[in-house]
């Protein structure tokens, strides 16, 4: 319809119908690059030298990505015990790092680190020590790698708030301050004119990590029918739509748009929409690695809209109006 902004044509109708919009927030409302893409990378890295004395190749963002895409990989605890997994399983192969990061990508599914456990197995290479070593994934506390990954990403002050203890592993500044905040007061203005407070946030990350990047602007979502993943158990995670469903019935949307960059809120917007749920989905691909193959992936699933930024929500929903 305009630069940055693609629309169904099919689906203009329904477009004009929605009542409510629900966030997702990292890559949507928030540029992650360099906070939590930036904490894998630093905790695979540490977790190996220090667990397993190996010195990991770098971890790109197109590695990152490869696992992202699947559909079960929401959690970036789960894309960096991934990546732990594979860089001990290259290096007691005798295997290019890289290649094989993309070759269990290749083979991983929606069902995540299950998916990457049972192709490394096909491999018949034994993990056991480094897995038990992680135990992961396990209750708050119990995994040693779920740990350094909050005290690396919270640092040590947001950390000791959130668990109230103190970091064992790092102090100091956190990754999390180096979110960039893609929203803006004027955007949140335009979207009230039309949803009131039909807005809120199903996102993986807990509520405390939410506010701290959002600041002032997090209470201009509706918080009462917004849900906060960290916080929630584990099954409760994307692509289990749950969470949306509750967002969606909770603020007594008639037709609803959900608005992530991931496979998991894809596949989440349909799950809800199969439910009863009437849920249209739109995808934000101007922050990925590669925005054209992004852009690309979600045409290919037949999302409702697409769009460069969150900046054009406003623009192409009244586009869609006229």
């Amino acid at each position: 319809m305009d630069k940055g902004i693609y629309v169904d044509a099919q689906k203009m109708d329904k477009i004009k119908k929605l009542d409510a919009i629900i966030f997702d927030c990292d890559g949507v409302l928030i540029d992650v690059s360099h906070s939590y893409d930036l904490a894998i990378k630093k905790t695979a890295e540490f977790v190996t030298n220090e667990f397993a004395a190996i010195k990991l190749p770098e971890v790109t963002a197109e590695m990152i990505e490869s696992f992202k895409k699947t559909g079960g990989f929401n959690d970036e605890v789960d894309v960096t015990y991934a990546l732990i997994l594979v860089g001990m399983a290259s290096k007691k192969m005798e295997k290019n790092f890289s290649e094989l990061v993309f070759e269990a990508a290749k083979n991983a599914d929606s069902t995540g680190i299950r998916s990457v456990e049972k192709y490394l197995d096909s491999l018949k290479i034994d993990l056991t020590e480094i897995k038990n070593k992680l135990a992961y994934p396990a209750k708050r506390f119990a995994s040693p790698l779920s740990s350094i990954f909050d005290e690396m990403f919270y640092g040590a002050d947001l950390y000791a708030r959130l668990y109230k203890r103190p970091p064992n592993f790092f102090s100091g500044r956190g990754l999390i301050e180096n979110d960039v905040v893609l929203v803006t007061r004027d955007i949140l203005d335009e979207l009230h004119k039309r949803f009131d407070r039909k807005i809120a946030i199903v996102t993986g990350r807990g509520v405390l990590s939410a506010r701290h990047s959002l600041k002032k602007l997090f209470d201009e979502f509706n918080l009462q029918n917004s849900r906060f993943l960290e916080d929630e158990p584990r099954e409760m995670a994307k692509p289990n739509p749950q969470s949306l469903i509750l967002s969606i019935t909770g603020m007594k949307a008639a037709c609803s748009m959900f608005v992530g960059d991931s496979m998991e809120d894809y596949i989440m917007a349909r799950k809800a929409d199969e439910s009863g749920n009437p849920t249209l989905f739109c995808g934000i691909y101007g922050t990925s690695k590669d925005p054209q193959s992004r852009r690309a992936f979600f045409e290919q699933r037949g999302a409702d809209m697409i769009l460069e930024s969150i900046s054009l929500l406003s623009k192409a929903l009244n586009l869609v109006r006229a």
